[in-house]
C-alpha cells in the first residue's frame, strides 16, 4: 500500500488514468438488461482509487468538462436553434418543477429529522449536486444575526459534510434514472429512439451507427457488352450521351484492353462500356445499351465526392432542375450530385429544390469532371479532417468569459460558470459553422474524441475528489444523511418526469430524459445519456433546462438557510 500511496503522490494522473481504464472496464459488465455504462464505473472506482488520498489540480477538471460541454454544444447548435419555438416553454417549466420540488424535498427532510441549517443546505448541495449551493448558503450564513461565531463555524462546516455525505449518490442517481430506471419503467429503448428523434430532425434520413453504410447507392457502375441490335454501335461518346439520361461512359474495354478515349472515341461492335448512372436510369436504358457482363478484371474507375458551398451568384434562387437544363451537358455529363446539406441537416434531392447561398453541394464524379463542374457552384469545402483552431480557440475563449459574468438576483451573486459559458459557445460556433460552412471546422472525428475524452477526465476527478470525503462522512454521521440525500436525488427525478410526461406532455423519450438531467444540473447524468443515445438528441432540451437549473437550485442555499427555523439542530 506504501508502494502504491508514494507512487501516486509523485504522479497523481497515473490514478486518474488507473480510474478510466478500470471505470470503463467495469462499464461493460452486463447483468440482465442492466449496463452501467463507462460514466458511472468511472465515478464509483474513482471514490475506490481516491481513498489514496489523490491531489489533482481543480484546474485540470475544469479544463477537461469545459472541452466536454463545449464540443456537446458544437454539435447540437444547429439543431438547437432550429428548435427554438413555443414548446420551449413547457420544457423551462419542467426545470423548475425538479428545482423546487428538491428544495421541498430538503426542507421535509429538515423538517421531519431536526437539521439544522448547514446540514440541509449541505443536504441540497449534495444531494442535488449543485456545489455552488455550498458558496450562496455558506455566505447566507456568515450574514446571520444573533449567533456566536463558533454557532456559523459549525453550521459551516455541517454543509461541507452533507455536501460530502450525499454527493456521491447525487452524482450516481441521476445517472442509473436516465439510463436504466426510467428507460426500464416506460420500457424505452434509449438508443432506438435517439436514432428516431436524429432521423425526424433531419427529414427522415436514417441516422447510421458506427460501421454502417447505406448499400443502395444513388449511383451504380454496371458493364454491357455492345452488340449488332445495340443502340450506341457506331456512334461517338458525345452522340451516345445524347440518348444516355443521368449515365456517363466512363471506360471502353476493346480487344482486352482499356481505349483512352475522349467525347470523338466511336463505339464498336463488341466493345465492352463501363457506365456510371443513377440506378432507375441505367437499368432503363439497359436494354438499348447491350447485353449485362462482368466487370472486366483490372478495370478501375477512380471517382470521388467533393463537399462545395453554393456561392455563384447565377445558380442561387433556381431549382435543381433549372440548374441542370441551364448547364452545358457536355460540361455536366458525368456528375451527380449525392448529397445536400442546408444550416448542417440532410436534404432530400429533388428537381424542384431550390439553392441558397452557403448551401453544401456534394458531388460525386471524376476529379477531371468535377474540377470543370466547380468553378459554376462555389468553393469547395475544406477537408472534413482538418479542426479550424483559430474558431476552435476563440470558441473556448469566448465560453470562458461567458463563464466570468456575474449577477445578482434579489440580492445573491449569480455566477454563469465556465461549463455553462462553454455550452453556449459551443452552440453560437457549431449555429455559425452551419450558416457558413467555409470556417470553424470541427470534424465529427474530432469532437467525439474531444467530448467522450473530456467527459471521463471530468467524472473520474469528480470521484477521486470525493471519495475520501465520503467514507470519513459517512462514519462520523451515519446512515441517514446518506438516506436523505438519496430520495433528495430520487424524489425530485421521479415527480419532474412523470410531472412532464403527462401533464407537460413532454412524450419523446429522448427530450423527456434531456429535461431530467438538465434540470438537475447533472451533467455526469447527461454524459451518459449521451453515451447511450449515441448522438446529440437530447442536447436540446438538456441545454434549456441546465439554464434554468443552474440559477435556481443556486438560489436555494440563502433560501433553505432563511426558511429553516433557527433552533432547529442546535
Amino acid at each position: 500500500m506504501a508502494i502504491i500511496q508514494n507512487l501516486i503522490s509523485s504522479s497523481p494522473f497515473i490514478a486518474l488514468f488507473l480510474t478510466l481504464a478500470f471505470g470503463y472496464l467495469i462499464g461493460k459488465i452486463t447483468i440482465g438488461r442492466f449496463v452501467l455504462g463507462g460514466v458511472a464505473g468511472t465515478l464509483l472506482v474513482g471514490v475506490l482509487i481516491g481513498q489514496f488520498g489523490v491531489h489533482i489540480d481543480p484546474g485540470v477538471k475544469s479544463i477537461f468538462f469545459a472541452l466536454f460541454i463545449y464540443a456537446v454544444g458544437f454539435q447540437g447548435g444547429p439543431q438547437f436553434f432550429s428548435a427554438l419555438n413555443f414548446r420551449t416553454v413547457n420544457i423551462l417549466l419542467s426545470a423548475v418543477v425538479m428545482t423546487v420540488t428538491g428544495l421541498l424535498c430538503v426542507l421535509a427532510a429538515a423538517w421531519i429529522f431536526d437539521l439544522d441549517r448547514g446540514t440541509a443546505a449541505g443536504l441540497a448541495a449534495g444531494g442535488l449536486t449543485q456545489s455552488a449551493i455550498i458558496g450562496t448558503a455558506g455566505d447566507a450564513i456568515a450574514k446571520l444575526s444573533g449567533l456566536t461565531a463558533e454557532a456559523k463555524q459549525l453550521m459551516q462546516t455541517n454543509v461541507a459534510v452533507g455536501y460530502a455525505v450525499t454527493y456521491i449518490f447525487g452524482s450516481l442517481g441521476p445517472i442509473l434514472m436516465v439510463t436504466w430506471i426510467i428507460p426500464s419503467i416506460m420500457k424505452w429503448d434509449i438508443r432506438g429512439e435517439a436514432i428516431k428523434l436524429a432521423e425526424k430532425v433531419s427529414g427522415g434520413k436514417p441516422e447510421l451507427a458506427p460501421g454502417e453504410f447505406n448499400a443502395l447507392t444513388d449511383l451504380v457502375t454496371r458493364a454491357y457488352l455492345v452488340d449488332a441490335k445495340s443502340s450506341l454501335q457506331g456512334k461517338t461518346i458525345a452522340k451516345a450521351n445524347e440518348k444516355l439520361i443521368d449515365i456517363a461512359i466512363e471506360v471502353i474495354e476493346r480487344d482486352g484492353k482499356s481505349l483512352d478515349i475522349d467525347k470523338y472515341t466511336p463505339i464498336q461492335n463488341g466493345d465492352v462500356v463501363i457506365v456510371t448512372g443513377r440506378r432507375n436510369q441505367v437499368r432503363e436504358f439497359a436494354k438499348e445499351i447491350g447485353r449485362e457482363v462482368p466487370v472486366p478484371a483490372g478495370i478501375e474507375l477512380i471517382e470521388e465526392n467533393r463537399q462545395l458551398i453554393a456561392t455563384d451568384s447565377k445558380l442561387i434562387g433556381k431549382t435543381l432542375e433549372q440548374v441542370k437544363r441551364e448547364t452545358n451537358n457536355d460540361i455536366a455529363r458525368g456528375v451527380y450530385i449525392t448529397g445536400y446539406q442546408r444550416g448542417g441537416n440532410n436534404i432530400e434531392i429533388t428537381p424542384d429544390l431550390v439553392v441558397k447561398k452557403n448551401d453544401v453541394i456534394q458531388l460525386t464524379g471524376s476529379a477531371k469532371d468535377i474540377n470543370r463542374v466547380e468553378k459554376n457552384i462555389g468553393k469547395r469545402l475544406g477537408s472534413a479532417f482538418v479542426t479550424d483552431y483559430v474558431f476552435f480557440g476563440l470558441g473556448m475563449v469566448l465560453g470562458l468569459l461567458i463563464g466570468m459574468i456575474s449577477f445578482k438576483i434579489a440580492g445573491i451573486p449569480v455566477t454563469i460558470g465556465s461549463g455553462a459559458g462553454c455550452l453556449i459557445s459551443g452552440l453560437m460556433v457549431g449555429w455559425l459553422r452551419s450558416r457558413n460552412p467555409r470556417v470553424a471546422s470541427f470534424p465529427q472525428g474530432a469532437a467525439n474524441f474531444i467530448r467522450d475524452f473530456g467527459l471521463a477526465v471530468f467524472v473520474g476527478i469528480v470521484g477521486l475528489e470525493a471519495g475520501p470525503q465520503a467514507v470519513v462522512a459517512v462514519k462520523e454521521n451515519g446512515l441517514t444523511l446518506l438516506l436523505l440525500g438519496v430520495c433528495v436525488t430520487l424524489i425530485p427525478q421521479l415527480v419532474s418526469f412523470f410531472f412532464s410526461y403527462y401533464i407537460l406532455r413532454i412524450r419523446n423519450p429522448i427530450e423527456a430524459l434531456g429535461c431530467v438531467t438538465g434540470g438537475r444540473s447533472a451533467n455526469p447524468a447527461f454524459a451518459a445519456l449521451l453515451e447511450k443515445a449515441g448522438n446529440s438528441t437530447p442536447v436540446f432540451t438538456f441545454t434549456v433546462t441546465y439554464a434554468v437549473a443552474n440559477v435556481l437550485l443556486t438560489l436555494w442555499g440563502p433560501i433553505i438557510i432563511g426558511i429553516i427555523s433557527k433552533n432547529a439542530g442546535m
